[in-house]
């Protein structure tokens, strides 16, 4: 998560106050994505499975 402006690529959610810009290519890999602020940071889940072995790099991408 970063501060970004939106551009052409992007797709632009404003919920409760807050303004989130995903890219749409990302967003289509990564849906469904969900944005927690847990009151001292935010938490993201996504439908990316971080934990999966990668086989182009032999298992345990980080």
């Amino acid at each position: 998560m970063a501060l970004d402006e939106p551009k052409e690529t992007d797709n632009l959610y404003e919920i409760n106050g807050f303004k989130f810009i995903v890219d749409k290519n990302f967003y289509e890999k990564a849906k469904p994505v969900k944005v927690d602020f847990l009151g001292y940071g935010f938490k993201i889940t996504s439908g990316i499975d971080f934990g999966a072995s990668c086989s182009s790099c032999g298992g345990g991408c980080g």
